[in-house]
């Protein structure tokens, strides 16, 4: 099930392509070996969220070797820093050849291992959480979000429409995953809940200093 018809998502691709150069080479990487990358079109709203809302500090639940992570990056001002995690060594491997490549080592700190345990083990608040990490602990990562943020964070969230499939009758257990994780935030009046549209749907929530009224 297409969220796009695939004239219009042909157009949305072209239309997110960025001359960077570390950032055309990671993209065919991931492309090539169909590695699930946020591609250039979230990676553009990422950087514009991270410059927009002054971010610091920025925590990624689930990073693989470095794309989206990357993004962050960029839109960071000189002393910020984002958090990369993953499970697997060789991405982590990786994500640090390509930062040292780009000579923004200094603005990244790699945690190997599980990302919301490695989120507990990480001290300090963050302006922006981003979650995208194996769907069927999506409803964890809320968990351990919502007790973190601060008014005035930000959460943003990859593949909450997951192919369409969170519309369908019957979901699987990864499917329901991301609809209770959609579910939690929307019902949770501490945080101001949309749903992009945009790829594979991105979860944009804002932690309000008072309990919104709607």
């Amino acid at each position: 099930m297409a969220i796009f018809q695939e004239p219009v998502r042909k157009y949305l691709y072209q239309l997110g392509q960025v001359e960077h150069p570390l950032l055309k080479e990671m993209q065919a990487y991931g492309e090539a070996r169909h590695f699930p990358i946020v591609n250039c079109e979230v990676g553009r709203l990422l950087y514009q969220l991270t410059v927009l809302s002054g971010a610091k500090r920025v925590f990624e639940l689930g990073s693989g070797f470095g794309y989206s992570t990357l993004w962050f990056a960029l839109g960071l001002p000189p002393s910020g820093v984002v958090h990369h995690t993953d499970g697997d060594p060789e991405n982590t491997k990786r994500a640090h050849a390509y930062f040292k490549k780009a000579g923004l080592l200094s603005k990244v700190r790699f945690h190997r291992g599980d990302a919301i345990e490695s989120l507990g083990k990480t001290p300090g608040s963050f302006d922006i959480y981003y979650c995208d990490i194996d769907k069927d602990g999506y409803p964890d990562a809320y968990r351990a979000i919502a007790r973190r943020a601060k008014p005035g964070n930000i959460v943003l969230t990859d593949n909450v429409l997951w192919s369409g499939r969170v519309a369908q009758p019957r979901p699987d257990a990864a499917t329901r995953a991301i609809r209770e994780y959609t579910r939690l935030f929307w019902k949770d009046k501490r945080f101001a809940s949309s749903l992009l549209p945009l790829r594979d749907g991105v979860g944009f929530h804002l932690c309000l200093k008072t309990p919104r009224k709607f």
